[in-house]
């Protein structure tokens, strides 16, 4: 049993009429837990009582004590447990963590104590411990779970095809339409101020005495140059209201103004402002909900930034020096890296910027400190850059692990073509020299050899007009040179967030990029109001018809600079395990659709086929993941204690089924406190009028294991042996 903290027992904070209700309610459904109340006169005789009642259960269930004292782990194990067991692991859980203190970053680092079963032991005896509605809330669902039938029902196939048609997508014919109009308002508004001269380019311009039904046809074929979106992109809350028609109200106005008085960047390029409705029809009602999240920032993210701390110890980087993961990095600013076979580069290019600010940016740190920005004119390559990326693919030529580059930023297709060529054909002289140099090694002591290259990017999404011909051909004579030195795999890894992103702006960028023999996938943020019923599937099976497949559905990182966006990872699990399952690929297909990545002009047909033949709607390829604040990803976790307020405590393990960097057994687990309580969560889906009845089973999710990799995401094998030795790598300081 974990030590008793008595500055909680001596805590005189009531409850307030709110928690008291939810109390009540508790005590009546539970009359086992009133008599342990009336029998205990201290709480530790109340602790013993509820982990006896915990044991009773575990005794009955020996699979179950198993996994909860981790001598049986892993997925398999996991899907073997009942639903009651959920309860049981936890309550046990939470017994062997009361007492303890963790630091909560949500709060500036400010200590939150976990002592459930103390402040349900001085709410019931003396209406005190300070402990808030959502918290015993949470109590009541975990004692009905506990009390309740082993098995829990899955939604059928039929309920999760009934959610998805909830959500209509940009190709759908009324959706488009209404997207003209939108685009022809916007025309109008930027025809107008470009010829009273308040906005200016010296490209985008117009010759003297021109009508303006002459100028209105001179904005509509600049339209289709994605550089006329850059320079026209909205920077202030203003300017975005006039484009939307003055739609926003009055509270979402004081918040984008505040934000810009804060310094927080604001940048939406016009075309993706077109996806936003203005008059709201009825058959979309809120379908345009997850895009709006995507540019209106919350109270939190205006409260909290200027003080945003990083999420990921990784990010910390010294030169010289090895980071959380124990990699030492060439530059400071340029490569990321937590495993040994991955290394992201963000280049000194305009790849430093986006072509719009997502409001839940994993790098909204980074355009705190300045690092990344909006400054277009000024992200050009400067002749340091040269310098830089030939260190980095020295750097990576010597790495011994290393065979998947992801070159990102910003976003990597914000670089100008020439950048991007000058960056490809530097990794294509490395991928050769370390080929060569890996002929003169001798079985054993092989290093890695690149097998796969990657580009991030939001541009599909946010503004498709970027895949020019010019950026297919660059892609496609890399492509082919490089498939020609054994470089198997060439991915565009994007970001749809709504299935009303894909347009048929997109869906024709996305043609091109799969013509040019790149695999695009897909990687989700499941904010909460992309996290509703349904939503997820539908964009899977949209994504799919395009030929995309979906590759990871993040967790939203950070702390409560997010909690606006954050949807909690029990529902995150819900999803997985209520929505995702009726795409789950048989595994008789494994081997087939490992060629996939390697088939891309071929993708759309080969999903249609294979969601045909195996009488799915769409292929859940991805894994529910969260960046650790340690190192990696992971969803193996569990929910190991709740705040006063409602805030479950995770402790999350590493994901076991990859490779990882040498120093991982020695960090152990990371402990995250979530940003908000799945009463608040629960409360903010109500105001996008969810039916929370859907919901029930939340409470449920207090476990996860990662997912094992989808073998379309596996990488090709050598064929021959590694060294053992892993270089770039240093452990001083790290722990």
């Amino acid at each position: 049993m974990g030590l008793i903290s008595y500055n909680h027992i001596t805590d005189k904070t009531p409850i307030t009429r709110h928690a008291k209700k939810e109390l009540d309610v508790l005590l009546q459904e539970n009359p086992d837990l009133v008599s342990l109340l009336k029998e205990s006169d201290t709480p530790e005789n109340f602790f013993s009582g509820i982990r006896e009642m915990a044991m009773k259960y575990m005794r009955a269930n020996p699979l179950t004590y198993a996994y909860y004292r981790h001598e049986k782990t892993g997925r398999a194990i996991l899907e073997q447990l009942e639903w009651s067991d959920y309860a049981a692991i936890r309550i046990l859980d939470y017994l062997d963590h009361a007492g303890r203190e963790y630091k909560d970053l949500n709060l500036k680092g400010e200590k939150v104590d976990n002592d459930p079963f103390n402040m349900l032991w001085l709410a019931a005896k003396k209406g005190e411990g300070g402990a808030q509605a959502p918290f015993f809330t949470d109590m009541i669902y975990l004692f009905r779970q506990l009390n309740g039938p082993k098995a829990h029902p899955k939604p059928s196939k039929d309920t999760v095809l009934q959610w998805m048609t909830r959500y209509p997508s940009g190709l759908e014919p009324n959706i488009i339409a209404i997207r003209k109009k939108n685009k022809e308002r916007i025309i109008r508004i930027l025809a107008g101020k470009i010829a009273s001269g308040e906005i200016r380019s010296p490209k985008y311009s117009f010759k003297p005495g021109i009508t303006f039904d002459e100028q209105l046809k001179k904005v509509r074929e600049w339209w289709d140059d994605h550089s006329f979106h850059l320079r026209f992109a909205v920077r202030s809350p203003g300017f975005l209201n006039e484009l939307l028609d003055y739609t926003l109200d009055k509270d979402t106005m004081e918040v984008l103004t505040r934000a810009e008085k804060r310094g927080i960047p604001f940048f939406i390029n016009p075309y993706y402002i077109t996806l936003l409705n203005v008059n709201e029809p009825d058959f979309a009602k809120g379908a345009d909900l997850a895009i709006r999240y995507y540019i209106i920032y919350s109270r939190q993210l205006v409260k909290e930034y200027g003080q945003i701390v990083a999420w990921e110890k990784e990010d910390i980087v010294e030169r010289g020096k090895p980071n959380a993961a124990g990699w030492i990095l060439p530059t400071k600013h340029n490569v990321h890296r937590r495993y040994p076979e991955v290394a992201i580069m963000i280049p000194d290019t305009m790849g430093r910027a986006c072509a719009g600010l997502c409001a839940s940016c994993q790098r909204m740190y980074d355009f705190q400190r300045g690092n990344l920005n909006f400054n277009l004119d000024k992200l050009k390559p400067t002749e340091t850059w040269e310098a830089k990326l030939e260190m980095i693919m020295k750097y990576w030529e010597n790495d011994s692990r290393l065979r998947d580059i992801l070159i990102t930023g910003g976003d990597a297709l914000m670089s100008a073509n020439q950048s991007l060529k000058k960056i490809l054909d530097a990794v294509y002289h490395m991928a050769v020299r370390k080929k060569e140099q890996n002929a003169l090694r001798p079985d054993g002591k092989k290093y890695a050899e690149i097998q796969r290259v990657r580009l991030g990017t939001r541009l599909p999404a946010y503004l498709p007009q970027r895949i020019t011909p010019e950026l297919i051909d660059i892609l496609a004579d890399f492509k082919a040179k490089a498939a020609a030195i054994g470089i198997k795999q060439f991915v565009i890894q994007t970001h749809f967030q709504s299935p009303m992103e894909i347009t048929p702006e997109a869906r024709k960028g996305i043609s091109q990029l799969l013509g040019a023999g790149w695999t695009v996938a897909n990687q989700l943020v499941f904010t909460a109001a992309s996290s509703r019923r349904g939503h997820t599937a539908k964009l899977r099976q949209v994504l799919n018809d395009i030929g995309v497949l979906p590759y990871y559905t993040f967790s939203v990182k950070g702390y409560m600079e997010n909690s606006f966006k954050f949807a909690t990872n029990a529902r995150a699990a819900q999803e997985q395990m209520e929505e995702k399952y009726v795409g789950i690929i048989p595994a008789t297909y494994k081997e087939r659709i490992k060629s996939y990545p390697m088939e891309a002009e071929h993708l759309v047909e080969n999903i249609e086929t294979l969601r045909r033949e195996a009488g799915i709607p769409f292929l859940a390829t991805d894994r529910n993941v969260l960046n650790l604040p340690g190192v990696g990803k992971s969803m193996t976790y569990r929910v190991i204690g709740i705040s006063r307020r409602g805030r479950r405590i995770l402790e999350f393990d590493h994901d076991r089924t990859r490779s990882h960097s040498p120093i991982i057994d020695k960090m152990g687990t990371f402990v995250i406190i979530e940003s908000k309580s799945v009463s608040n969560y629960l409360d903010q889906l109500a105001d996008m009028n969810e039916e929370l009845r859907e919901y029930d089973s939340i409470w449920g999710y207090s476990i996860g294991e990662t997912e094992p990799r989808t073998s379309i995401y596996e990488y090709p094998t050598f064929d021959f042996e590694l060294t053992p030795e892993v270089t770039n790598f240093g452990t001083e300081g790290v722990l």
